[in-house]
C-alpha cells in the first residue's frame, strides 16, 4: 500500500471517529442565553461601550494560534512525494501530538473556560 492511500485511509478513519464522537459527547442543555439572537452574553439593546472580558480575547488568541499551526500541516499531502514519505508522516504525527498536548494543557489550566 503506497503512502498516499495510507494517508487517505488514516484521514477517513480519523474523520469517521471524530464525527461519531461529536454526536455522542455533547450535552445539549439550551438556555435563554444560547437561544437568544446574540449569544455573546451582551444585551443587544444596551450600550455598545461596555468592555469585553479578557477571557474572550484569550480564547480568541488561542483559536488563532491553533488555526495558524494547523495551516502548517497543509503541505503534508504534497510532501509524501518526497524520497522519504515516512519521515514526513513522522514529523506530521509529532506535530499533531504537540498540538494535542498544548490543547489538553490549556484545557486543564482553565484557559478555555468562559466563566470564572
Amino acid at each position: 500500500m503506497n503512502s498516499f492511500m495510507m494517508m487517505i485511509l488514516l484521514a477517513l478513519i480519523l474523520s469517521t471517529i471524530l464525527a461519531t464522537l461529536s454526536f455522542w459527547l455533547p450535552i445539549m442543555k439550551p438556555d435563554s442565553e444560547k437561544l437568544s439572537t446574540y449569544e455573546c452574553g451582551f444585551d443587544p439593546q444596551g450600550s455598545a461601550r461596555l468592555p469585553f472580558s479578557l477571557r474572550f480575547f484569550l480564547v480568541a488568541i488561542l483559536f488563532l494560534l491553533f488555526d495558524l499551526e494547523i495551516a502548517l500541516l497543509l503541505p503534508s499531502p504534497w510532501a509524501t512525494n518526497l524520497p522519504e514519505p515516512g519521515l514526513t508522516l513522522l514529523w506530521t504525527t509529532l506535530f499533531l501530538i504537540l498540538l494535542t498536548l498544548g490543547l489538553v494543557y490549556e484545557w486543564l489550566q482553565g484557559g478555555l473556560d468562559w466563566a470564572e
